[in-house]
């Protein structure tokens, strides 16, 4: 079973890593992932109920202070429904709404209550700090005053991380940001170097408050632009009447309504009324989408006019909107490799790094006697030492690119799946559904008489018939206005066609079988898809051409596959001419035709032999095995729940091009982790060894801790969110 818990007044990655660690050891927890950037704990465990309590011992024993609540998942209305779906919930939904604004007025004077006194304790150790320094640089006497405000400084603004360290040090954790800040302060007091410790002191809290501050954006910012759960919908009577109740208690079937300017609540099928849909906050596509009555609508996506009634087809807690929120809050308990590599190198980094620290401060000195200089080095060291920057940057640049592709309607369901996307060797893809439409339409109306005759004729006829080809028929008329007359002496032959008289014309319409009953001769047709011919009085008039459409991007998409140097492969079960015309159309290198469902996963391991890791990309349940077994599964939105459900990433607007948009947002992610390790490492390394060199003050050596961090922070920001935050509301992916 898994539960998942909120965390609160967690102020350091490093003792987030050391609390999961702690978690992880517990006997009833089979795993556990802690994320700093998120404040979300993920448990799995045979049994979670009354594990709460055992986390919390877990965690104060690293470090007390810190809260976890348990995270409750949607739950259906527990009050009587009547037969007629109306609720009567007023009360419930009133007390619901306070409850929320309580909650939310509660927060809101806690952050404000904590961030005042922090802000307040600040100006007043920075005044002192300042003041005693002037005195200190203009050797004004006596001597003490100086001393006396740059200690009072120092306690003023470190007094919460000396108490904290004597916490760690009875707790035998004494390698972590705050035990390792007061042994370097109180040493610079200790060899008389006051204006360091309280300056160092000074910044390392402002450096604290801004890397909170930078942090708390970055959560904020990404999950608010995903975070589109309703909180009441308009639930529609018999009557025809409007009732508002909370969005959780709406059921499948239900009939909501929906007006101009509000969100989508629910997934559902219009049921009454036209409108156009703006889409961009799920699928990332920019110009609004004309919905009617019958076509599905997914929650999240904003009504831009007309009133709509919909027929709910699943529950807030299945609806599209809660299953981006879900995958989004999920994205640490799959954590990637990098991610957790940093966490195991920061536990080995800090007590090697202490080690030098003592070394430094005892072996030089005894060949030397400087004992002062290698002490203050040493001091150093210890200040360097803290893996904040590596323990915050990488993981908080993964969640940041999953927030990115979220607003660009591009569902990547873990950090693995951004990892692995970023090694992508080969992209194999289904066809229908995933480069085509997956739905017929007439593309060709092959006739030497008038096209739109031709139409009339066969929609005429086809107007009486259920048949799904029938139906795209009457649907491409009605789109292109063409008018048709009423057929009489209609008849249906089962697997060939119909016949009818039309305008007092003996009309013919079906298949070659139908054509060869009529003894109507047909011309050879070399085009591919589905053909319906025509016979008028016995004659042959023309033909339509029905078939799947390739989607608008896709040819685009093959096109930057390849100009990536990545093998494109195309799977069907459609027959070999027309795969291989298409693969043509689209400059895919590799195709084949006439599969089974097993053999898309067999040919797919074979080209992951060949050509390296494997992208595959498909939409139907017969694609749930290759999704699964592909390094990195990409479902379609618009296709079957069991090929998302096995997906590592989906693609909420189902189109090709977001596969680019995709692989762009990992190697971003990827490469952005990189420069912040690599940043971190190279100053924290070159500062060591300037110290070492006596030419690096604490200064310096406090930059290096909490200063990287802020900067790799800012790094993910500038680099991940804030580039994709343009770019979502500019033009689709």
């Amino acid at each position: 079973m898994k539960a998942v818990y909120f965390v609160e007044n967690i102020d350091c990655p490093n003792c987030a890593a050391r609390i999961e660690q702690a978690i992880r050891k517990l006997d009833a927890v089979e795993d556990a992932s802690l994320s700093y950037a998120q404040g979300l704990l993920h448990v799995t465990a045979a049994e979670t109920a009354g594990l709460l309590a055992a986390i919390q011992t877990a965690a104060d024993s690293v470090e007390e202070g810190v809260i976890f609540r348990e995270k409750r998942a949607n739950r259906p209305h527990s009050h009587v429904r009547h037969h007629d779906h109306e609720i009567a919930c007023r009360q419930c939904s009133a007390e619901r709404e306070a409850a929320r604004e309580e909650r939310s007025e509660q927060s809101q004077a806690k952050s404000q209550k904590a961030a005042d006194p922090a802000m307040l304790t600040l100006i007043i150790g920075g005044v002192l700090f300042a003041v005693g320094l002037v005195l200190h640089l203009l050797h004004m006497q006596p001597e003490v005053i100086s001393k006396v405000l740059l200690l009072g400084a120092y306690l003023l603004m470190g007094w919460e991380v000396l108490a904290d360290s004597l916490k760690s040090m009875t707790k035998g954790q004494i390698f972590d940001e705050n035990f390792l800040m007061t042994v370097a302060t109180i040493g610079a007091v200790c060899i008389g170097a006051w204006e360091e410790a309280a300056g160092v002191m000074l910044f390392f809290r402002v450096g604290e408050l801004f890397e909170h501050l930078a942090v708390e954006r970055s959560r904020k910012s990404v999950m608010a632009a995903i975070d589109m759960r309703p909180e009441t919908v308009q639930l529609v009577g018999k009557d025809g009447s409007a009732e508002t109740i909370p969005a959780e208690y709406v059921q499948p079937g239900d009939v909501i309504l929906v007006r101009a300017g509000d969100r989508i609540p629910v997934d559902g099928v219009i049921a009454k009324g036209d409108s156009t849909v703006d889409t961009a906050a799920m699928t990332g596509e920019s110009v609004p989408v004309a919905v009617h009555k019958g076509d599905a609508v997914m929650s999240g996506c904003i009504n831009l006019s007309g009133v709509l009634e919909l027929t709910v087809t699943a529950a807030l807690a299945d609806s599209m909107v809660q299953r981006i929120l879900d995958s989004v809050e999920n994205a640490a308990a799959g954590k990637p490799k990098i991610d957790r590599f940093i966490t195991r190198f920061a536990r080995i980094y800090t007590p090697v790094v202490v080690g030098i620290a003592l070394l430094t401060a005892v072996v030089p000195p005894l060949f030397t006697g400087e004992w002062g200089k290698w002490i203050y080095t040493a001091l150093n060291f210890l200040m360097i030492s803290c893996p904040c920057a590596l323990v915050l940057s990488v993981p908080l640049a993964f969640f940041s690119g999953i927030g990115a592709g979220s607003a660009r309607g591009i569902l990547f369901k873990d950090g693995l799946a951004l990892e692995a996307l970023d090694k992508v060797k080969a992209v194999v893809m289904d066809k229908t559904g995933t480069l085509t439409e997956g739905t017929f339409r007439i593309t060709e109306m092959l006739t030497d008489a008038d096209p739109e005759r031709l139409l009339s004729y066969a929609a005429a006829l086809e107007s009486c018939s259920t048949h799904p080809i029938a139906k795209r028929i009457c649907r491409d008329a009605a789109q292109k206005g063409i008018l048709t007359d009423a057929a009489a002496e209609i008849r249906e032959i089962a697997g060939k066609g119909m016949t009818g008289t039309v305008d007092g014309h003996r009309i013919a319409c079906g298949n070659a079988k139908l054509m060869a009953d009529q003894q109507i001769e047909v011309p050879q047709i070399t085009s591919f898809g589905t053909l319906v011919h025509i016979a008028v009085d016995g004659a042959y008039y023309g033909t339509l051409v029905l078939s799947d459409t390739v989607k608008p991007h896709s040819e685009q998409a093959v096109r930057e596959m390849r100009s990536r140097g990545l093998h494109t492969v195309m799977l069907t079960g459609d027959s070999e001419a027309h795969t291989k015309t298409l693969a043509e159309q689209l400059g895919i290198a590799q195709t084949h035709a006439g599969l089974m469902p097993e053999d898309k996963l067999k040919i797919m391991e074979d080209v992951r032999r060949e050509q390296g890791a494997v992208l595959f990309i498909g939409d139907g349940i017969n694609d749930a095995p290759v999704l699964s077994g592909a390094d990195v599964g990409a479902a379609m939105g618009s296709g079957a729940d069991a090929a998302m459900e096995a997906a590592d990433v989906v693609l909420l607007g189902s189109d090709p091009l977001a596969v680019l948009s995709a692989m762009e947002i990992a190697e971003r992610v990827g490469k952005t982790a990189k420069v912040c390790i690599g940043f971190a490492l190279t100053v924290k390394i070159a500062i060591m060894l300037l110290g070492f060199l006596g030419f690096a003050n604490m200064w310096l050596s406090v930059f290096a801790d909490t200063g990287v961090t802020i900067l790799c922070v800012l790094i993910v920001l500038v680099n991940i969110h804030l580039r994709y935050a343009r770019k979502a509301e500019g033009a689709a992916p």
